[in-house]
């Protein structure tokens, strides 16, 4: 996987084979510049995802959630896993993240694969919290992660076009300001289209004006990494605000902090 200031190999392992990771940043030297080699020299564009990355964790306030519900956090985790890997069939997330169901919707179906066995006949999960309104709840832990969005706003400062790309799953954003901070902005939703598919992030470099190959991807999903990948971008994969904005640094060559 081509990501950030993992691009160039350590001396150590020049002569190992070639890799792709997800993350691994070189503590061996402190390199101006660390590009894979198919990617072009000019990076000038950065799309960065919405939950998790320019927000505090997704896992911090889905954790919250299941224990304020009473759901089983091995059975959800479960069922994410089955429903977001690569290689899922069409499932409940893949119809609501193109709009092709409403929030209420899914959260019938999430509530009645929560249940297992039991019947749903009122749609409420085990423990006892109605279907209405489960999305709500599940992200209500979000808090907007400052940091990131300055990151993101001393890049297009500095030149580089920036873009947001997100996968929607039926809530509001809060868009405000949106407007000096991004040059586009791609909702999955809105467009009939989800992360990983090719086509999003094609559309998204060029509604930036870009080829898919002078553009960095940052999202906190490793699926959704891998995806901006297979188009030509740069991925890197979000832990946090520090790691990501030395990588983002090194690559688009302007100072972030």
């Amino acid at each position: 996987m081509k990501i950030a200031a993992t691009g160039c190999a350590s001396p150590a392992a020049a002569d190992a084979p070639a890799q792709q990771t997800e993350r691994a940043a070189p503590s061996w030297t402190n390199l101006p510049s660390c590009r894979p080699e198919s990617v072009a020299a000019d990076l000038r564009g950065l799309l960065v995802d919405y939950g998790g990355v320019l927000t505090t964790p997704l896992a911090d306030a889905t954790n919250a959630w299941l224990r304020a519900d009473g759901i089983d956090p091995d059975r959800f985790g479960r069922l994410m896993r089955r429903w977001l890997r690569s290689d899922a069939d069409a499932n409940a997330v893949h119809d609501l993240e193109t709009g092709r169901i409403s929030a209420a919707d899914f959260e019938r179906r999430l509530a009645a694969e929560l249940l297992g066995d039991e019947s749903p006949t009122d749609d409420r999960p085990p423990g006892g919290r109605p279907a209405a309104g489960m999305l709500t709840r599940m992200f209500a832990g979000f808090r907007p992660d400052t940091s990131m969005i300055d990151v993101v706003r001393a890049a297009r400062t500095a030149g580089i076009r920036t873009g947001l790309l997100s996968n929607s799953w039926g809530l509001d954003y809060p868009r405000e300001g949106w407007d000096t901070l991004f040059d586009t902005v791609v909702i999955s939703s809105e467009v009939g289209l989800r992360k990983p598919e090719p086509a999003i992030y094609t559309l998204a470099a060029e509604r930036l004006g870009l080829q898919p190959n002078q553009v960095v991807f940052v999202d906190d999903l490793a699926p959704n990494v891998r995806g901006a990948v297979a188009v030509g971008m740069v991925g890197v994969q979000h832990t946090d605000v520090e790691t990501t904005a030395g990588e983002l640094a090194v690559l688009l060559g302007v100072s972030l902090r």
